[in-house]
């Protein structure tokens, strides 16, 4: 104890001072954007208390490792070790602005291999932003005019003290912290909490010891992990409705997932005009089955994790994207599924194969063929936006290659036009951009018009071709497109104030599926995406009993319609839990406290289903499973059927791209 004392005092001699002063400077300004950008659901005095408190740890820790050096290397390790903190902070500043998220380890990684993203950040960078960096300027300007004396070593004991400071500072916030939310880093689904408790820096070291967890999770697992899931989804099983089973058996398949496209904009009209008129009309004549309760369940990996849950019925992880993460895992998907009812399966997408990990993770799926960018014109630049090819130049030459694929296949296109931050289309379509004052709502409409236009035109092109009559397309949003950080533009669009609850229900994205031959209408059933391979598999007459899934097939009988989100929240027919409130749906109020209880047998439902959805990924268990008739896929040994480009251009393109 006198130790501490001793060295304690030492710290505030003039020795320390000029730490102290970058320590203090660091501390306020992330308390600063901790209060200016970031929504933490501060709810007391003394969760405020810990937000303002939490930033001392981690900088007295990080700049007291410049306290190890002397003289001018002292002063240059301040330098770099603000100018590195500070990046960290403002990286996490412009990825909270859109996904309302915190950056990850996982998504740090998948950054390189996720080209065209500079549009969107640029999007959401401010010149004011600059600020967040006024510490930096002010201690490199003390160490330029000289006001720093260059200082000697310090003792080692003195170092050691800030360090211990540092480790005693955190003990206690994170005790605090566990006094407000017991077992803060045990039980937590949301990254907001772990945040608002321990603050950015301490989250990062979190999540870095969290994924270097899961190698040995696999590691360590064995064949007898499986069995606690495969007594769970048999138990949980629902057979198929036989009014629908086998309606499309030996039909062809055709996925298409309309980016960011949320089901506000089904119906809804600006200045007069219908933003969908195609897809509003097949809700209205009835030409496909439409599901107007359909809610996105992806997290951080978004489209790619949206693919993960359609193929899978699987749910994506609590950190990072599965495509990046566990791409060379066993899965039994939808592809290698099909593959043994003879079914070929090919995915298009006008971007290239490295975003987003596809050219590993579709091996993986089981896909035969891969048309990526290096096999569509993109010379004319008046076709690209930021992430490839505009949607009615990708649709228009999808089309032969599609045709040339022996049936019956199993498909799958991406789409791209309406994706943040929903510009380059002006030039496209006269259709009105929106008035809310907030370019990123207003230019939405747009994009979406666009988008809905070139869906049309595909589907006339499917008439055309003759594989209409005989092709179930399935429709469906990946996740949404307008995040929280727009709430003031979105209340003047619905007509309301966009409480969490509000928020929660804007969460919907459109699921259509149209099967020739059925009538199709309005399904109201509260349900996800991890829902539509047990519906499509049963529709084209293919049992799912023997497989591992987590979804009920949306037209089954005594269907459980519960839907839990990735952050912990969870949705039902009648009662939802929103950051841990429960609400009643048809009021959209919180429930009273005795009636508190409703949510529990939803919310520990949902909770079981993730938690055993994240065993099967972070332990690989499908590689210990052996469905009856299914032929396992080696996603090392396993090979596209069309390897060489057509424009060999492109394939040069993406050569140099995949090099750098």
């Amino acid at each position: 104890m006198n130790f501490l004392k001793t060295n304690v005092k030492k710290m505030f001699s003039g020795k320390l001072s000029f730490f102290f002063l970058i320590v203090t400077l660091f501390w306020l300004k992330t308390y600063a954007v901790y209060t200016i950008e970031f929504d933490l659901g501060i709810q007391s005095l003394f969760q405020h208390f810990l937000l303002f408190i939490n930033p001392i740890s981690s900088a007295l820790l990080a700049f007291g490792f410049a306290l190890f050096f002397k003289g001018r290397m002292r002063n240059i390790a301040f330098v770099v070790i603000n100018i590195l903190m500070s990046f960290l902070l403002y990286a996490n500043v412009v990825y909270y602005r859109f996904f309302n998220d915190f950056i990850t380890i996982p998504v740090i990684f998948q950054a390189k291999t996720n080209g065209g993203m500079g549009s969107s950040a640029l999007e959401l960078m401010n010149p004011l932003d600059i600020l967040y960096f006024t510490d930096t300027i002010v201690i490199i300007g003390f160490i330029v005019l000289k006001k720093v004396k260059i200082q000697e070593k310090l003792r080692f004991r003195s170092v050691m003290a800030v360090m211990a400071s540092a480790v005693l500072i955190f003990l206690i916030n994170l005790g605090l912290a566990n006094i407000d939310r017991p077992e803060l880093l045990t039980r937590s689904f949301d990254r907001n909490y772990l945040v608002k408790y321990l603050g950015t820096y301490n989250f990062t070291v979190y999540d870095a010891i969290q994924n270097s967890k899961t190698t040995a999770k696999r590691a360590m697992a064995d064949s007898s992990e499986i069995a606690e899931i495969e007594n769970y989804v048999k138990a949980n099983n629902l057979d198929a409705n036989p009014e629908y089973f086998g309606k499309a058996k030996g039909m062809n398949v055709i996925y298409v997932s309309m980016e960011s496209l949320q089901s506000f904009v089904i119906g809804k009209e600006i200045d007069g005009k219908e933003v969908t008129p195609f897809l509003n009309s097949l809700v209205e004549k009835e030409g496909a089955y439409y599901f107007d309760n359909f809610f996105h369940q992806t997290g951080q990996g978004k489209t790619s994790d949206a693919e993960f849950i359609m193929e899978n019925s699987l749910y994506p992880l609590p950190q990072g994207a599965v495509s990046m993460t566990h791409a060379g895992n066993t899965y039994q998907s939808a592809p290698a599924i099909l593959k043994s009812k003879g079914y070929t399966s090919a995915a298009f997408h006008g971007n290239y194969k490295t975003f987003w990990n596809r050219s590993v993770m579709y091996k993986s799926y089981g896909y035969d063929e891969f048309y990526d960018a290096t096999y569509y014109n993109m010379d004319n630049q008046e076709d690209l936006v930021a992430y490839g090819l505009k949607d009615k130049p990708f649709f228009e030459e999808s089309m032969p290659m599609l045709e040339d694929l022996p049936q019956p296949f199993y498909t799958k296109f991406l789409t791209l036009s309406n994706h943040f931050p929903f510009d380059k289309h002006e030039n496209d379509t006269d259709f009105p951009q929106g008035d809310t004052g907030d370019g990123v709502v207003d230019r939405y409409f747009q994009t979406a018009h666009y988008m809905d236009q070139a869906l049309e035109d595909f589907f006339n092109d499917l008439k055309e071709s003759g594989l209409y009559d005989n092709t179930v397309i399935v429709m469906y949003g990946d996740h949404y497109g307008i995040s929280e950080n727009h709430n003031k533009a979105m209340s003047k669009v619905m007509g309301k104030e966009i409480t969490d609850f509000e928020n929660a229900q804007l969460q919907r994205v459109p699921l259509f599926i149209h099967v020739p031959g059925m009538e199709g209408g309005v399904n109201h059933t509260y349900s996800g995406q991890v829902d539509v391979r047990p519906t499509l598999m049963h529709l084209l007459g293919v049992k799912t009993n023997d497989y591992i899934h987590f979804g009920q097939d949306l037209f089954a009988k005594d269907r459980k319609e519960i839907v839990p989100f990735r952050n912990g929240d969870v949705m039902s027919k009648e009662y939802s839990s929103i950051q841990g409130v429960c609400y009643d749906n048809e009021t959209g109020k919180p429930v009273a406290e005795s009636e508190a209880d409703k949510c529990k047998e939803v919310t520990n439902d949902a909770q079981k289903q993730l938690e055993l959805s994240d065993k099967v990924v972070y332990e690989d268990l499908l590689r210990f499973h052996d469905p009856k008739g299914y032929t396992p896929i080696d996603p090392n040994d396993y090979q596209y059927n069309n390897p060489n480009p057509k424009n060999s251009e492109n394939a040069e393109d993406q050569k140099t791209n995949e090099q750098h």
